[in-house]
């Protein structure tokens, strides 16, 4: 069986049941907790699997050598706040329910520069969330988690088939225009977080 097959029946008869399942989950851990815009969790298509797959490192060598047990994102979820301040509220209350793996601050390397910026981490799945219809072999062990605010929400969203993954090589001015939006995005999570402390505490 090729690797396409093994993710389309992996996609079809796991990944759409678990997310929904591990939606729910989340909603009813989280719920209680103000400043939550929204909630949600998908299956990586297909085509982003295969993409990503394919993927080389630095030497030009295959990154993955065993891609259906090594992409740990192949279920996503999101968790969207409202003002950076609402993030470590969040993530306390997640950390209570899922056992996290890896956790990482996507923040850019520079202080000169704006681009993605987001908290992710990689939990297991939880057993109690799996029906016992699916094939166990068809679960993936992990799923990813980011926690965004609704202004790096929209921007990731927006700019990641633009930025992250174009059919072309992008122009200086092009990456500008990109950079300027980020740059927005958070300019407007900062005031934001400085509106929170003065009017809501």
């Amino acid at each position: 069986m090729t690797l396409l097959e093994k993710y389309t029946k992996r996609y079809s008869q796991a990944l759409i049941i678990l997310s929904k399942k591990l939606e729910d989950d989340l909603s009813e851990n989280l719920h209680g907790l103000v400043h939550i815009d929204r909630i949600y969790s998908r299956p990586k298509s297909t085509d982003r699997f295969i993409l990503k797959a394919s993927k080389k490192d630095e030497k030009g060598n295959i990154k993955y050598s065993d891609p259906i047990n090594q992409i740990q994102d192949q279920i996503g979820a999101r968790v969207i706040v409202f003002y950076t301040s609402d993030i470590p509220s969040v993530q306390n209350q997640l950390l209570k329910y899922y056992t996290a793996i890896e956790e990482k601050l996507k923040i850019p390397d520079s202080i000169k520069e704006f681009d993605y910026e987001g908290k992710h981490f990689i939990f297991l799945i939880p057993s109690d969330i799996i029906p016992e219809s699916i094939d166990k072999e068809l679960v993936p062990k992990f799923f990813e988690l980011q926690i965004k605010t609704l202004y790096q929400h929209a921007f990731s969203e927006a700019s990641h088939d633009l930025a992250y993954k174009p059919n072309v090589v992008l122009t200086h001015e092009q990456k500008r225009k990109v950079a300027f939006t980020s740059a927005q995005s958070w300019g407007a999570d900062q005031i934001f977080s400085e509106l929170v402390k003065e009017l809501l505490n």
